[in-house]
């Protein structure tokens, strides 16, 4: 990857999300640039190993580097003052999915967290509850979803920038997190439909 600190921070990411044995969706990774406006995002997603496509529970993870964080580290790099640290965005969807009953959402809430642990200098911070509900074609029998976003900044301060090893110290603890986050939900007692691969597999 190119020798860059966003790209160095989604490395890390990688990392501490694979030392916790987190199984990556393959074909949900994507890395976009956006030629307009110059923005970058890494969006991916990680869950429990074993559950099957799509898994039951789900953490989706985003990361955004905006221009003016571009613009903020391009003048870090030759030298001139920082006047404000770039920050990195992130967001954190947990999706619990394929469920055959409209869920409670009082039952996820209270397993998870107002705030994520400290990441650098600040936390994440959780939002309500979103129910998603899908119908087939022919209006018969839907099935459900819901999802909480953690959401905040991580402030890439002059001595991570100048010590690229700061980042996997500041990161690493969201992969033991997020897998332990994923396990007390995937532990409700969720009415869920069996895994699209199984039915494929019948």
């Amino acid at each position: 990857m190119l020798d860059h600190v966003f790209t160095d921070a989604i490395g890390a990411l990688r990392d501490a999300f694979e030392g916790a044995l987190l199984e990556r969706q393959a074909f949900e990774e994507r890395f976009h640039v956006d030629v307009l406006l110059g923005d970058m995002t890494w969006e991916t997603s990680y869950g429990l190993p074993g559950e099957g496509l799509p898994p039951r529970v789900q953490a989706d993870i985003t990361l955004d580097w905006p221009t003016w964080a571009q613009t903020a580290y391009r003048s870090w790099y030759i030298g001139e003052p920082l006047d404000e640290p770039p920050r990195i965005d992130i967001e954190i969807v947990l999706r619990v999915q394929r469920l055959a009953s409209s869920p409670d959402p009082k039952a996820l809430l209270d397993v998870l967290p107002e705030m994520s642990p400290v990441i650098g200098h600040d936390r994440l911070e959780r939002s309500g509850p979103t129910i998603e509900t899908v119908y087939p074609g022919d209006l018969g029998d839907p099935e459900f979803a819901i999802e909480v976003s953690y959401e905040g900044t991580y402030e890439v301060d002059e001595d991570t920038l100048a010590d690229g090893a700061q980042l996997d110290t500041h990161l690493s603890s969201m992969g033991g997190w997020i897998s332990s986050i994923l396990v007390k939900v995937g532990d409700i007692k969720w009415d869920h439909l069996p895994p699209l691969d199984d039915l494929h597999d019948t």
